[in-house]
């Protein structure tokens, strides 16, 4: 990538999903400058990965050793770890939602419902759980944060918290 180049990361990524294309997402997963390679089993992940040096060879690519990692376990993605066990929230992310303060104002509650609706899909019941806090941020309603409030925003942070395992 030419140094200097303002959307290099956005470049090398189209680049990267043109010289990928055909290959599963199951196979490679590439975000930004990051490529991602998985497989259920030892063998599929040798072959993948195999698949993936050919094609970047064809292209006529090089990778950097010292920033590649094999065969690893887990790996952070976006937000999520995906590993042999499926697809988890990042205790990363789930530390900053356990100390998140109590919102003070409407601002700090679509500060922690934005963060909240990234993870949804892991919340069961998630709409309705939020319901009371949603209803906080609507343009005719006064910011009185109630115990059905505190409720809810302390629901929404246990459950993100303890987050199913996706399969």
């Amino acid at each position: 990538m030419r140094f200097g180049l303002c959307n290099s990361p956005a470049t090398f990524e189209r680049v990267m999903e043109t010289i990928l294309r055909g290959l599963t997402s199951e196979a490679s997963l590439v975000n930004l400058d990051d490529i991602t390679i998985v497989g259920r089993t030892f063998e599929e992940h040798l072959y993948n990965i195999h698949k993936l040096l050919q094609r970047l060879q064809k292209a006529n690519l090089k990778l950097n050793p010292k920033k590649c990692r094999f065969f690893r376990k887990g790996v952070s993605y976006l937000g999520h770890i995906i590993s042999t066990d499926g697809v988890k929230t990042d205790p990363e992310k789930t530390k900053a939602v356990l100390y998140w303060p109590r919102p003070e104002a409407v601002h700090d509650l679509r500060s922690f419902l934005g963060l909240c609706t990234y993870y949804r899909r892991f919340v069961r019941n998630f709409s309705a759980i939020a319901r009371p806090l949603h209803k906080l941020t609507e343009a005719r309603s006064n910011f009185n944060w109630t115990e059905e409030c505190e409720k809810s925003f302390n629901n929404l942070k246990r459950a993100l918290i303890i987050s199913p395992v996706l399969t």
